[in-house]
């Protein structure tokens, strides 16, 4: 869901072009000096590929998450992540990605946002946010949806926690907190709208093996636990959670809410609890290659506030039919004409790179631009989305990228580029 996960020390442009306009890439550097206890002053990157411009922000002091002392203790590489010092990985971002895949993995990304909302009318006014189906929910339940602005361009996507008729928790990336708040404050009247961001801690536990790992430390049978539904008050480690069968890396795993006073508890506690499974703590960079190989949406990149849900590939979350909602229609007249620009999965002929805002080529002529990309330690491939010309978007489709002036070739290929075999669920 969350900004692109780079760190670099130098910012490079691409030479700009009209149907990759308005892709904004966000660019980290390294924390640097000792844990000292103070942060030094950071260098925060947004670079805009329209313009060709480097914005920067100087932060004196990064936010930290209640699990902040834990990245010293266990050795991770900290980086400045939407004002958060956060970690992009501790024993390596391959090594990481793969115990995900094969075993498992956990991550900290208490720096994701919680706003409660709550009343008579929560419901019909989380559900005119969302572009998915609200009512629908049964307390326990969760939706995925994007969140728009009335000319259809992406606020945000989040997740939707119904705790009751009258109780939603929405879950907002990092990056967007402060803007979704505003926005949801904006346009919710007639409920209370409460920021629990600061109070609560978010662990994800991901992986094959992360049933065996979180059975060990709770008496509740979390492997009956529905994918995207929720238990709350469930005691883990000896502490009170909500647990959630939800994530962001294309496998099976759960999502652990904890008040931030107990956050270190609950992460010591699954780390010593997974010790014979294989435990690893995973970093954001892993969970940036993982998400990319499941193709899962990424704000800032595949959905932004000019690129609307139907242009990533999302109609299935954008239900036009059944109910009202910010943007709706924009969207109908969007799906009825069709969309400008189509969300493609792409497979490089090399192990090149491509990054985000790089020129897509047919013939020698600039379809469309790359959104997303990295190198897929899963299928040992070079893998991409892009945003193309729907006439190229057919899976076979022969095209090139433009990677520091060479074109590389490239398919269009089926997506997800790697799915799980989906058990018990």
């Amino acid at each position: 869901m969350d900004a692109t996960l780079e760190s670099v020390t130098s910012v490079t442009t691409h030479g700009e072009n009209d149907t990759r306009a308005r892709i904004i890439t966000s660019r980290f550097v390294e924390l640097s000096g000792k844990w000292t206890g103070e942060m030094p002053k950071i260098r925060y990157l947004f670079f805009d590929v329209r313009n060709k411009k480097e914005k920067v922000r100087l932060v004196s002091e990064l936010l930290r998450t209640p699990l902040f002392a834990m990245y010293e203790k266990y050795g991770a590489k900290v980086v400045d992540f939407a004002g958060f010092a956060m970690p992009v990985q501790f024993a390596g971002i391959i090594k990481e990605h793969l115990a995900v895949r094969t075993q498992v993995g956990l991550f900290d990304v208490s720096h994701m946002g919680e706003i409660l909302v709550e009343g008579d009318h929560a419901c019909e006014e989380v559900d005119f946010l969302v572009t998915n189906d609200v009512t629908r929910l049964h307390p326990g339940q969760i939706l995925y949806s994007p969140m728009c602005y009335e000319h259809g361009g992406t606020v945000d996507d989040v997740l939707v926690y119904c705790l009751a008729k009258e109780r939603y928790i929405i879950v907002v990336n990092a990056s967007n907190h402060d803007k979704d708040l505003a926005w949801i404050t904006k346009h919710v009247n007639k409920s209370k709208v409460t920021d629990q961001t600061d109070q609560v801690a978010l662990l994800a536990l991901q992986g094959p093996k992360s049933i065996a790992v979180l059975s060990k430390v709770t008496n509740e049978d979390i492997a009956a636990i529905p994918y995207y539904q929720f238990k709350e008050n469930i005691t883990v480690c000896g502490v009170k959670t909500i647990v959630s069968r939800t994530g962001y890396t294309g496998e099976d795993g759960y999502e652990l809410y904890v008040d931030a006073q107990d956050a270190i508890t609950l992460f010591e506690g699954l780390l010593e609890a997974g010790k014979e499974e294989g435990i690893i703590l995973a970093g954001l960079g892993a969970r940036d290659t993982l998400r990319l190989e499941a193709r899962l949406p990424l704000y800032g990149h595949e959905l932004t506030e000019d690129l609307s849900p139907l242009e990533a590939g999302l109609a299935m979350f954008v239900k036009l039919d059944q109910h009202d909602f910010m943007g709706k229609t924009v969207l109908a007249a969007q799906k009825e004409q069709g969309v400008k620009k189509a969300l493609v999965g792409l497979e490089l002929a090399s192990r090149s790179i491509a990054r985000a805002g790089m020129n897509v080529l047919v013939d020698g002529q600039v379809i469309g631009f790359v959104s997303s990309g990295t190198f897929s330690p899963t299928l040992e491939k070079s893998i991409a989305l892009a945003f193309v010309d729907p006439a190229y978007r057919t899976v076979g489709q022969q095209l090139h990228i433009e990677v520091r002036g060479n074109q590389v070739p490239a398919t269009v290929v089926k997506t997800p580029f790697y799915r799980r075999k989906k058990e018990n669920q």
